[in-house]
């Protein structure tokens, strides 16, 4: 059995989408659901879910004290950015080398990096007149956004579109693919 925590900071759409894709698997787990927001709607979520949830603040994020000790306990495979806007300490990463990966809504490197995230993304790619748009799953280095590249899909960005509509286009490309690599890669046995 793979465990999977998975770290959210919104509403947790991609935590759910993640736990109901394994939800039957006798393969993997998601033990644990992590925010760095008191008020993040993924606690809802997680609660409906049956899945063990825990708020851990930056700053306590940042020191490891109780985050460590919470992964060790729940046997942690991979960790699964959905959402996290926090960076991840060096130290977590070193601890889960290639063993955390994270979705960025927009094919990396262009529009990443701190602060860039969900809307904001989307407005940035359509004040660019992009004529493409999609997501990066990737491992999680240092730096926002800057490890290596698992996934990209693409999608097209229309004539007219706005934010929301764009932004239920990734969606739904999130939806599709990131269960899929975080299968693939526990049967590929890379976590």
């Amino acid at each position: 059995m793979k465990n999977i925590a998975i770290f959210a900071s919104g509403s947790g759409t991609n935590a759910e989408n993640i736990a109901r894709y394994f939800a039957d698997s006798e393969d993997v787990r998601v033990k644990v659901i992590i925010s760095d927001r008191k008020d993040a709607g993924v606690f809802e979520r997680a609660k409906r879910l049956k899945i063990d949830a825990h708020y851990i603040s930056r700053k306590t994020l940042k020191s490891g004290e109780k985050l460590m000790p919470l992964l060790k306990n729940n046997k942690i495979d991979l960790i699964v950015l959905a959402g996290f806007l926090a960076l991840i300490p060096s130290d977590l990463i070193q601890a889960f080398d290639k063993r955390i990966i994270n979705i960025h809504p927009a094919l990396l490197p262009a529009f990443g990096g701190k602060g860039m995230y969900g809307d904001m993304v989307h407005q940035a790619v359509i004040e660019n007149n992009e004529t493409e748009s999609g997501i990066s799953i990737h491992y999680v280095n240092e730096k926002y956004d800057e490890g290596r590249l698992i996934l990209q899909a693409r999608c097209p960005v229309l004539p007219g579109d706005d934010v929301s509509s764009l932004a239920n286009r990734i969606h739904k490309l999130e939806y599709r693919y990131y269960p899929q690599v975080i299968d693939q890669l526990i049967e590929m046995d890379l976590v």
